[in-house]
């Protein structure tokens, strides 16, 4: 299994890696992303909750930002929104709306 630094390094460092991935999507929609260090800790302590290695980052990626990716672009559009944060306060609560977090070990 990977370490904590390793999910982390996999979620920010390659060429492609998932937050530039999201970084870029939102840069389209002329939105600048941040997420916060929190927000990475928590991405990784739940993948290694549930077992679920790299893998599993990108669908605890999904479950946090899938509200975000929808809102926010029309917000955009029509409110002029800039700059968004993910903070620990909003990916705690959209990955428990998400229901990802009743899954169970395998």
């Amino acid at each position: 299994p990977l370490d904590k630094d390793a999910l982390i390094n996999i979620l920010t460092e390659p060429k492609n890696s998932l937050i530039k991935q999201y970084t870029k999507l939102f840069e389209m929609e002329g939105i600048k992303l941040t997420v916060t260090k929190e927000v990475l800790n928590f991405i990784v302590d739940r993948a290694n909750e549930f077992k679920l290695g790299a893998r599993g980052l990108r669908a605890i990626c999904e479950a946090i930002m899938l509200d975000a990716m929808y809102e926010t672009t029309s917000e955009s559009k029509e409110n002029q929104l800039s700059e968004l944060t993910i903070d620990l306060a909003y990916a705690t609560k959209h990955f428990e709306k998400s229901g990802m977090s009743k899954l169970r070990v395998a």
